[in-house]
């Protein structure tokens, strides 16, 4: 039996020292970005936490890995996150956890959720207000008109 491969992707905060990724490279194969702030793996293994664990583990000494994900998602459109916490951060979140009644990885997972779905409402607020302020100077039609040309420019084009 073959094991499946999981295509994962290391993100830096911080691009680290020209040296840090070739010296890391002796241990995993990893293709960088631009800047080499962002890293992609391909890991076999049963299953993608473990694919991230091992890459954890074979990198954490070689390179600032801030967070580790999944680069695709799984059936049910959810991806892994792979994160570090420091000590201090890890017993802040474990205390919130047990006064919550929850696993760590639950707790987490759900302020994420409430995180991200927080991000949106105001993202979506934020678009309304634009837009509301855009109608006030112009027809929904132009407005409309407007949009259409800006989403089909080519980046980078001369403007017409």
């Amino acid at each position: 039996m073959t094991m499946p491969h999981h295509a994962l992707e290391i993100t830096l905060t911080r691009p680290p020292h020209p040296r840090r990724p070739r010296h890391a490279t002796n241990r995993q194969p990893l293709a960088p970005n631009h800047d080499a702030t962002r890293l992609m793996a391909l890991l076999p293994a049963k299953t993608p936490g473990r694919a991230a664990h091992r890459l954890r583990q074979r990198l954490d000494t070689r390179l600032p890995i801030d967070v580790i994900t999944t680069h695709y998602p799984d059936a049910s459109g959810q991806i892994l996150l792979n994160v570090a916490f420091s000590p201090t951060t890890h017993a802040t979140l474990r205390h919130a956890a047990d006064s919550a009644g929850q696993s760590l990885e639950l707790f987490v997972k759900l302020a994420l959720h409430r995180a991200l779905a927080q991000h949106a409402s105001d993202e979506a607020d934020r678009l309304d207000q634009a837009v509301h302020h855009l109608l006030t100077g112009t027809t929904p039609a132009h407005l409309l008109a407007a949009v259409g040309h800006a989403l089909t420019r080519t980046p980078g084009a001369a403007p017409c």
